[in-house]
């Protein structure tokens, strides 16, 4: 996963304009492989997540209403192989990767994966143990760290869902967007996350 952010140009020429506005007229997203999609023909709150700056899992508990656990399938240290622009991480830089998945506490139903580059020594020390701990989540943190922050969306796309090993099982296509946290002015995280196109488009239909 870390070698999807390989090759890619500074954050200021990476951001797509929907990745800055919330309405783009005949606006479209590229798919892996070759092609676009439509914008418009993404359920409405599945455009609304791409865009958000808040909390996703606050945002999936409200929508899907039942409660959201981030479930953690990998976790560890691993050298960066090349450098990756987005977060300022020279090749053989130490980093955490984690690859997560939000689900529903009551359906199981996962709504979410998230995959993520942390550099962790950018973390304040009262937070940086406890996060590799697993004691608090990504989210939690930024929450009380009391630092300022902000989100930055620099990706969003479509592509293959992915199966096996507990990860995204829907058959399909999955929206994806990937954003960096900027902490004192400094990126510190980078994020993907994927959403499974059918569930989304079965929810919307639903309501």
């Amino acid at each position: 996963m870390v070698q999807r952010y390989y090759d890619k140009p500074p954050g200021s020429q990476a951001r797509t304009p929907f990745s800055s506005e919330g309405f783009l007229r005949g606006g479209t997203i590229p798919r892996r492989g070759g092609g676009e999609m439509y914008i418009s023909d993404l359920p409405p709150f599945l455009r609304a997540l791409l865009v958000t700056d808040g909390t996703v899992t606050k945002i999936l508990a409200a929508y899907f209403w039942e409660p959201v656990e981030v479930r953690t399938l990998q976790q560890e240290f691993t050298a960066a192989e090349r450098r990756i622009e987005w977060i300022h991480v020279d090749a053989n830089d130490r980093v955490l990767i984690r690859r997560a998945l939000l689900r529903g506490v009551d359906s199981a139903r996962v709504f979410a994966s998230a995959f993520s580059v942390i550099r962790t020594e950018l973390i304040p020390a009262t937070f940086r143990q406890r996060l590799i701990d697993r004691e608090i989540g990504i989210g939690v943190l930024i929450r009380d760290s009391g630092l300022e922050s902000y989100r930055e969306v620099l990706e969003v796309g479509v592509e293959p869902a992915r199966t096996g090993d507990d990860d995204l099982t829907s058959r399909g296509e999955q929206v994806f967007r990937t954003y960096r946290i900027i902490i004192d002015q400094r990126p510190v995280i980078l994020i993907t996350e994927s959403f499974p196109l059918p569930l989304y488009r079965k929810q919307a239909a639903a309501v």
